[in-house]
């Protein structure tokens, strides 16, 4: 009988197991190697980083206007929504008072049977007062049916306006949505703008974001506060401008604008933020020219459309001037070819040239 053996495995051994390790690690090393590869950022030089991160910020800005407008449209949306339903309550008040007076007749009308009311009155044991009580009863009836009519009425009404309150309630969650998406664009653009500033020491960071360290009240004293003009004919006395002041600003509201700014010199730049304690640059404009008791739009899409236009040559302290072809960023202009604005997240504001921007317009609001 023949004798069946099971084969025997013959395990790795000798130069076997050394070469299975040796692919085995080389194989490692490989993947290793492409997965560097796959996620090896460029080292890029500090002006490169300067760039790239001015590119973010604009886009940023960008976003934060359309995130400012959109908000500005969702909180009017909220209003009409707050007036539409305090207006319906108010409708529905009415309306629940007319019914319980029509509930009321019903139910005396019920509880005296279906006979006409005339008709009653006509069959009365005392003939005397008939015609008082027929001219009553038809008094009564018309009343009842202005009341019918009334109330109908009031239903219409309010058909109408829960319409209108589901328009509004539809516009609103398009404004919340676009706020939601822009919020989202400019979170994930300070975050890289962030992550690439991260990656540079110090000296590099200051070199590529061109944010040197102040003194305490430098940015303060470099520009002389502004004067109001002071109009033909005033007796007011006057000195002889030196070469370097600042021109007069076209009134007094105007230098009121530039005065509230060069009091928040210095404050954080929050992108969505109107102040008092920190800005974006169109909310920096919008609260210097709130404290002289002028109300702007928020936007620069808006504020430039604010005043009349002016030309680059006729500037005065007080005007805004426009920046970029998407006029995404403003400021404050203060004299001397300079002005006041809330540049971005890595400058608080401060005073710059008006050159340092592509300059896109200018608008004298007062």
């Amino acid at each position: 009988m023949a004798t069946h053996r099971r084969p025997r495995h013959r395990s790795l051994g000798g130069n076997t197991a050394r070469t299975a390790a040796t692919l085995a690690l080389a194989g490692a090393a490989t993947a290793t190697a492409f997965e560097g590869v796959g996620h090896a950022e460029p080292q890029l030089t500090p002006a490169q980083v300067r760039t790239r991160v001015d590119a973010l910020y604009r886009e940023a800005e960008n976003a934060t206007e359309k995130y400012n407008g959109a908000k500005e449209k969702a909180d009017a949306a909220q209003r009409r929504l707050n007036a539409l339903h305090d207006e319906t309550a108010r409708k529905q008040q009415r309306l629940n008072t007319a019914r319980d007076a029509l509930g009321t007749y019903a139910a005396a009308q019920y509880r005296d049977g279906t006979i006409a009311p005339t008709w009653q009155l006509a069959l009365s044991s005392d003939p005397d007062r008939y015609l008082d009580g027929a001219s009553l009863a038809e008094r009564v009836g018309d009343q009842q049916a202005g009341a019918v009519s009334r109330v109908r009425a009031q239903l219409r009404e309010i058909e109408q306006l829960r319409g209108a309150a589901r328009v509004e309630v539809k516009s609103l969650r398009a404004r919340q949505a676009e706020l939601k998406r822009q919020k989202k664009t400019v979170a994930t653009k300070l975050t890289e703008a962030r992550r690439l500033l991260d990656r540079l020491t110090p000296r590099e960071r200051e070199k590529a974001t061109g944010t040197a360290p102040a003194r305490p009240g430098h940015a303060v004293t470099a520009a002389r506060p502004v004067r109001a003009h002071t109009p033909a004919g005033s007796t007011a006395k006057t000195r002889a401008p030196k070469a370097t002041a600042a021109p007069a600003a076209a009134n007094s509201r105007a230098a009121a604008a530039v005065a509230y700014a060069y009091r928040k010199l210095g404050s954080p730049y929050v992108w969505g933020a109107t102040g008092p304690n920190a800005f974006d640059c169109s909310g920096l404009i919008q609260a210097a020219y709130r404290s002289a008791g002028i109300s702007l739009p928020r936007t620069t899409y808006a504020q430039i459309n604010a005043g009349r236009r002016v030309s680059r040559s006729q500037l005065r302290p007080g005007d805004l001037v426009f920046f970029y072809s998407g006029v995404s960023h403003v400021g404050l202009y203060i004299g001397n070819g300079r002005m006041i604005h809330a540049p971005n997240p890595s400058a608080p504001v401060r005073i710059a040239p008006i050159s340092q921007m592509p300059f896109a317009g200018a608008t004298r609001v007062v």
